[in-house]
């Protein structure tokens, strides 16, 4: 759960800049790329904020990139309500992945406001058990970059903000 959400893009634009790393933190986990992203601001547009905090997170380096995923819940604890056959072999699957790359699995599918299917994830987790490790690296990269999305819209709520009260 964000602390910050709802803000609209004008409401971020003009935080402090404290509180701007603060609420950016809560979406990667990373003081530096934070701190980057809100050293970027005035941003015209969400576009343009995505597209900043994409660049960021293309500059930190693998290793700081696996220390990010690591703060990530693995699938088989994302939801109380599973399964225990369906958490145990998501956690397996999470497991094997981890010792193939050498880093924490990442799926954005966890973090949509509509929720995921286990069986979706454990698909993909197979798919790219396949995959080679610069393939890999890519597509973890990217699944990164789309949750710090997924958090980025929460972050601004609706066109202009939730109304302050």
């Amino acid at each position: 759960m964000l602390m910050h959400q709802g803000l609209g893009l004008e409401t971020f634009n003009e935080l402090p800049r404290r509180k701007a790393v603060h609420a950016l933190y809560e979406c990667c986990c990373s003081v530096a790329w934070a701190s980057r992203v809100a050293d970027g601001r005035r941003y015209g547009s969400r576009a343009d904020l995505f597209a900043a905090a994409d660049a960021e997170l293309a500059e930190l380096s693998d290793d700081y990139v696996n220390s990010l995923a690591a703060t990530l819940p693995e699938p088989s604890k994302v939801c109380a309500a599973m399964e225990t056959d369906t958490r145990g072999a998501l956690g397996t699957a999470a497991r094997a992945y981890e010792e193939r790359f050498g880093f924490s699995y990442v799926c954005s599918q966890l973090f949509e406001p509509e929720g995921f299917e286990p069986r979706d994830i454990l698909v993909d987790l197979g798919h790219r058990l396949d995959n080679d490790d610069r393939t890999e690296r890519k597509v973890m990269r990217d699944e990164l970059a789309k949750i710090n999305h997924i958090r980025l819209d929460r972050l601004l709520g609706p066109e202009g903000g939730w109304p302050q009260y």
